[in-house]
């Protein structure tokens, strides 16, 4: 996805970073310890600029190329190669919402200004802690037993004399354990709203949940009677919705990124390992029927890469076509992945199933993110339903 020096020179420094502090080994090493990530590496990570690619300069962010999130997709591609720990995908996230919310606050006439204001009042404290790598922050969207839909909430939250009262549960909140501040969604007056609640609250309780990641890690979070102030709220009510669609946006496109980057690295893996292993005095690489498995598997990346990239640049210009091509991506790449992964174990042989193996590490990452956000048959139908709107789409009889 790279497109000029200035990137391609960030993207260097990103995985010369992730092979000394966040190799393979580490990630072994943090399961062996039962632990997600150290927060001092998070905060070098940070220094790199990781968290402030999609903050304003006027905010204390900015990025190497002018398009932040081209760039927070580059680190996201490289950092699939070596399945790195870390909450990028979480305080991205947040970091969205609360950009965004900033943003569309600040285009609102005078009247609406002044009243947005008090709603958007200590988020540049919150947003200088993330960009520095001092705090984290994770989204918390999804509810128990129930798949994701950002506009539906259980979760309540009821106006009161000093802000609002949050009452609910969430689970597969990422990074839940080590985050300071939940981005929570909840109902409030019958609309979807989010606050900014601090995870040391009176009546916040954090429940580690693992995954089949060997180190990424959820946790459920319930909100008892959780006192916030006015100025937690994120956004007024009418600009909830399109908040919340710009962070499902910027989850979509850094999860189908990783997977790009993780494919990349599992195919030069596969490669090599044809290339070195012998049957019959020939290398497995010189067999025909293993040339063309090969080149089907590298035809489908590509299209990964490029159905990717499409994403990235419809969301980052903020495009209309912007939700239509997150979810052709999330559904092609979460769709194609598994199956390449599970190909490139088989071309391994034996070995491939070890668990000494490190084709394991990157099949559980993508096995986590397919099943993240909507599979893969949850974005075919939103194409579906996406392309039966665009004017002049072919009706079809029901």
């Amino acid at each position: 996805m790279t497109t000029n020096p200035e990137q391609l020179l960030f993207a260097s420094t990103a995985r010369a970073f992730l092979d000394k502090e966040a190799s393979l080994g580490t990630v072994r090493d943090l399961h062996s310890r039962e632990t997600s990530f150290e927060n001092t590496w998070w905060q070098r990570a940070a220094e790199l600029g990781w968290a402030s690619l999609l903050v304003p300069e006027e905010l204390g962010g900015g990025s190497v190329s002018g398009d932040g999130l081209a760039d927070l997709a580059l680190v996201a591609e490289q950092a699939g190669h070596t399945v790195a720990p870390g909450p990028l995908h979480a305080v991205s996230v947040v970091l969205a919402g609360l950009v965004e919310a900033d943003a569309r606050s600040n285009s609102t006439d005078a009247d609406a200004r002044s009243n947005s204001t008090e709603a958007h009042a200590g988020h540049e404290e919150l947003i200088e802690a993330l960009v520095s790598g001092e705090s984290i922050a994770s989204w918390a969207v999804y509810e128990p037993r129930r798949p994701f839909d950002p506009t539906v909430a259980r979760t309540s939250a009821t106006p009161s004399a000093d802000g609002f009262r949050i009452d609910g549960v969430k689970d597969r909140v990422e990074a839940g354990t080590q985050a300071d501040v939940f981005l929570v969604v909840a109902e409030c007056d019958g609309v979807p709203r989010q606050f900014g609640v601090p995870a040391d609250s009176p009546g916040v309780s954090v429940t580690v949940q693992k995954s089949v990641d060997l180190v990424k890690t959820y946790a459920r979070v319930q909100f008892d009677g959780v006192e916030v102030g006015t100025s937690a709220a994120v956004g007024t009510a009418e600009q909830t919705p399109a908040i919340i669609e710009r962070q499902r946006q910027i989850a979509l496109v850094l999860q189908c990124a990783e997977i790009v980057g993780i494919l990349d690295a599992v195919l030069a893996l596969t490669n090599q390992w044809l290339l070195d292993r012998h049957s019959f005095g020939r290398p497995l690489a010189s067999y025909q029927a293993l040339k063309h498995r090969f080149a089907d598997m590298k035809m489908w990346f590509e299209a990964c890469r490029a159905t990717t990239a499409a994403a990235v640049t419809a969301v980052g210009a903020h495009s209309p076509d912007a939700p239509k091509l997150v979810s052709v991506a999330k559904a092609y790449v979460a769709e194609r992945a598994p199956v390449m992964l599970q190909d490139c174990v088989q071309l391994h042989g034996g070995i491939g199933v070890t668990w000494e193996h490190d084709l394991h590490l990157y099949l559980r990452r993508v096995a986590l993110h397919r099943a993240m956000f909507g599979s893969p048959e949850d974005h075919h139908r939103a194409v579906y339903g996406l392309s039966r709107k665009r004017p002049g789409a072919l009706e079809t009889q029901p």
